[in-house]
C-alpha cells in the first residue's frame, strides 16, 4: 500500500482521499476512485461523461455485456441508467431488435446492457421495478408470446378471414 500522506509520491492522486500513486495504478487502493493527475485534483470534470465514469466502481465493470432490463423509451432507459450508475455500476443502451423508428428519435423500447460482473447486483436495483428483463417461458417463440396466445390470434384471424369471404359471397354472388 501507498504511503497516505499526498507527499511526491507520484504523479496521480487520488481526488477523495489526497493519497498519490505511481503511474501504473488506475485506481485507489483505499476508496476505489479512479486516479487522476496531481495538478488536476481540484478542477472540476471536463466532461459529463467523465464525471460518469468517475462513479463507476472497478468490479462491476468487467466481462462482456449482459441485457439486464429494458425500456419502452429514452427517457427511461436514461432513468435505469442513473439508477445503476448510483450503485456504480456502468451501463449502455441499445436499441430492441424489431422496432423500426430512425436512431435518432427518443420513441422507441431500448435494451439495458451491464457488464457480467455487475448483473447481479443490477438485478436487485431493479428488482422493485417492471424493468427487468423477462425471460421468455418454454416453448413460447420470442417477442410472440405463449403458444396459447399465437393460437387464438391465428383462429380469430382465419374467422375473419371467412367471414369477410362470406358477406362478399352474399353481397355479389
Amino acid at each position: 500500500m501507498q504511503s497516505s500522506t499526498p507527499a511526491s509520491g507520484g504523479p496521480l492522486t487520488c481526488p477523495r482521499c489526497a493519497v498519490q500513486y505511481p503511474l501504473d495504478q488506475r485506481f485507489c487502493e483505499r476508496c476505489g476512485m479512479p486516479l487522476v493527475y496531481a495538478g488536476k485534483s481540484g478542477e472540476e470534470p471536463i466532461t459529463e461523461t467523465h464525471e460518469r465514469a468517475r462513479k463507476v466502481k472497478p468490479q462491476y465493470a468487467r466481462g462482456e455485456p449482459v441485457k439486464v432490463g429494458f425500456a419502452r423509451n429514452q427517457s427511461e432507459a436514461e432513468l435505469i441508467q442513473g439508477l445503476l450508475l448510483e450503485e456504480g455500476i456502468p451501463s449502455f443502451l441499445k436499441r430492441s431488435r424489431g422496432f423500426d423508428v430512425p436512431d435518432f428519435l427518443a420513441a422507441g423500447p431500448r435494451d439495458v446492457l451491464v457488464p457480467e460482473s455487475g448483473y447481479e447486483t443490477a438485478r436487485e436495483v431493479l428488482a422493485g421495478t417492471d424493468m427487468l428483463t423477462k425471460e421468455a417461458p418454454p416453448g413460447s417463440l420470442p417477442g410472440i408470446g405463449s403458444p396459447t396466445r399465437l393460437a387464438v390470434g391465428l383462429v380469430v384471424a382465419v374467422g375473419a378471414g371467412a367471414l369477410i369471404v362470406y358477406l362478399f359471397y352474399l353481397a355479389f354472388g
